[in-house]
């Protein structure tokens, strides 16, 4: 199994690095020109490709291999011919999806309120984590052997941010620290680093003093001893599966019924690659009415959204 999910690794990551430019327009990434994989070229007739996209976070050689077998968990399911599109800017995932680029993309809460209100993308099923919840926290933290021991220390120092389209990794802990009283104005620097990944490595690097990450990127790297919690957010919304309007209702209804099946810490698990990376580890559910209230007041609240 690794060894053939290697192979993909390799001739994908290929594919993307050839031709590659920052105003490019995003990646597409086949998944069907490899042995074994999933179904070939001639199988499905062009008319029933669906692209999915999703957030940029991991890096896209991660990103290969954790949502390749998952896509062909959902051809097999759903009997349709799916593919990657891959996008280096975090907040184009919602535009692609807006317009029609993509079919289906999993999206933080925060983005769908946007692209609910902009584009009139719809909500189709919520990630779970893995207690079965729908929910994250954003936790703040500062490395292990750091003389800050509470958020109020964070005033005066560097602190990390993800990208600044992100909820857990900007909107979130810029409440967080304003609620301790703390504004942008009070750090003594602060960046904005481009993913959770990358806030993590400016501060063990000794860039930045502080800074904030979801909840279970948190919780594994305080288990290793190398951060320590300073703070923990209430529970938002988790990401989210979302769709294009103009998607065919039976397309829709076909792959809302394979996320709900799947399984991945039972049935489906020893065909994934990493999943408990993903902030879905613990599959999907349906929810009637998310909980968006508290992201889209924090939207609006710093002007992403009109009152």
């Amino acid at each position: 199994m690794i060894n053939r999910l290697f192979s993909v690794f390799i001739i994908l990551s290929f594919i993307m690095i050839s031709g590659c430019s920052g105003d490019e327009a995003p990646k597409k990434v086949s998944l069907y020109k490899r042995e074994g994989g999933v179904s070939r070229e001639t199988d499905y007739p062009q008319q029933n490709t669906i692209w999915f996209g999703f957030d940029p976070g991991l890096g896209p050689k991660e990103e290969v291999m954790i949502y390749t077998p998952f896509l062909k968990y959902l051809e097999k399911t759903t009997g349709k011919r799916f593919r990657i599109k891959f996008t280096t800017k975090y907040e184009d995932t919602v535009e692609n999806l807006g317009r029609g680029v993509t079919d289906f993309a999993a999206i933080g809460a925060l983005k769908y309120v946007i692209g609910k209100d902009e584009y009139g993308i719809r909500y189709l099923v919520s990630g779970l984590n893995r207690e079965g919840f729908p929910t994250y926290h954003t936790m703040i933290f500062t490395r292990a052997d750091s003389n800050i021991e509470s958020i109020k220390d964070i005033k005066g120092k560097c602190f990390a941010f993800g990208d600044r389209m992100s909820a857990q990794g900007h909107f979130i802990p810029r409440k967080m620290l304003s609620n301790a009283g703390i504004t942008l104005d009070d750090l003594g620097k602060y960046v904005y680093t481009g993913s959770l990944t990358n806030a993590v490595k400016a501060v063990l690097n000794g860039e930045c003093d502080a800074g904030g990450i979801r909840d279970s990127l948190a919780k594994r790297l305080a288990s290793e001893g190398k951060i320590k919690i300073l703070k923990v957010s209430g529970a938002y919304p988790a990401v989210l599966i979302a769709y294009n309007s103009n998607v065919d209702g039976k397309i829709v209804e076909a792959v809302k019924s394979a996320l709900l099946s799947f399984d991945p810490m039972g049935k489906d698990r020893d065909m994934l690659f990493d999943w408990d990376r993903t902030e879905m580890p613990g599959g999907f559910t349906e929810i009637k009415e998310p909980g968006l209230e508290k992201v889209k007041a924090l939207a609006m609240e710093y002007g992403l959204l009109k009152k």
